[in-house]
């Protein structure tokens, strides 16, 4: 197999971790249809209207190519209004050739809802295979980590944030809040005010370090997750999440809400419920702190990711080869 390389945008920003999507074009499809056999997507739509993504659906019909639709969202993590993403589905999901998603959960909403059928294939690592063997660093205090990046349109931090300075104060254990500067800088899209205001009361106490920085490199990032023991997500709405491969890939246990299927991506994740004022369940927040100590180690290994990146092209080479010879799922 060959995948084409991701063309760079003529307008593209230099250094940009992410640009739209070239080949996501009618134009390109047409230009190019004798590149390719299969053409297969996983995101970058969220800007491409309804009726433009009719377009490219009927090029690549037109062009005799194959769509394969790996399922990542079902709700957009980055869209208030799920309608404007239900929208999109509503043209890919019946279209594509083949479906594919990343639990079991995920694919019976997707027969529930469109009556199509969903290879399931996990999520691979996110982690350079090479990292997962670096080892955990040893601390005398239990470390729980809660990062806002730059608060997202899906969550909802403050509650949770709330609730884990009300549980830490009577534990063992210290609370590291990161955030990224745009957040507490007044003037930039971003600012919150009461996360400001929040962080500054928390900063006084002896138990809590708060760390206010720009984007993470990779490896910060990864330096980051291997420095804490719990990583609680606060995510109101979404569907899977890497953040939860990456902190799978180097032994941080994870506190994930009852949302989506992020307890389906691995046995062994947390869970709390939202209620319906948007506050976290506290009792499930705290019993999952009081169980941390004792919890066994919550980690993959390299021989392991390395067996199901294995799988995972198998299976993508099935789906390919069951495309192109013109078998729908």
């Amino acid at each position: 197999m060959y995948r084409l390389p991701d063309p760079t945008p003529e307008r593209s920003v230099p250094g940009a971790p992410w640009w739209p999507l070239v080949m996501l074009d009618v134009e390109w499809i047409n230009d190019h249809a004798h590149e390719f056999d299969v053409f297969h997507l996983h995101f970058g739509f969220d800007a491409v209207p309804p009726a433009e993504l009719q377009r490219i659906v009927a090029a690549l019909r037109d062009n005799g190519k194959p769509l394969v639709y790996t399922v990542h969202d079902l709700r957009n993590p980055h869209q208030t209004d799920p309608s404007i993403h239900d929208v999109a589905l509503d043209v890919l999901i019946p279209a594509a050739n083949h479906l594919i998603t990343l639990t079991p959960g995920a694919a019976q909403e997707i027969r529930q809802r469109w009556g199509r059928d969903a290879t399931v294939i996990a999520h691979p690592h996110v982690v350079q295979l090479e990292v997962l063997d670096h080892p955990r660093p040893q601390r005398e205090t239990v470390t729980v980590g809660m990062h806002l990046k730059s608060m997202r349109t899906n969550m909802n931090p403050l509650p949770v944030l709330r609730t884990l300075l009300a549980e830490i104060r009577d534990r063992d254990m210290d609370l590291l809040i990161d955030v990224h500067t745009d957040v507490l800088t007044p003037g930039m899209p971003h600012y919150n005010q009461e996360v400001s205001e929040l962080l500054n009361h928390a900063r006084d106490r002896e138990d809590v370090r708060v760390h206010v920085h720009d984007f993470y490199t990779d490896d910060q990032l990864w330096d980051y997750l291997l420095g804490v023991d719990l990583s609680v997500l606060a995510y109101r709405f979404g569907t899977h999440s890497g953040w939860l491969e990456a902190c799978y890939d180097l032994g941080t246990r994870v506190l994930a809400p009852k949302v989506g299927f992020y307890d389906q991506q691995h046995p062994g994740v947390l869970s709390f419920d939202w209620d319906e004022q948007g506050q976290p369940d506290s009792n499930q927040i705290a019993a999952a702190l009081d169980g941390l100590p004792a919890l066994p180690p919550w980690r993959t290994t390299r021989s392991e990711r390395t067996r199901q990146r294995q799988d995972i092209a198998r299976a993508h080479s099935r789906i390919y080869q069951a495309a192109t010879a013109g078998r729908s799922s």
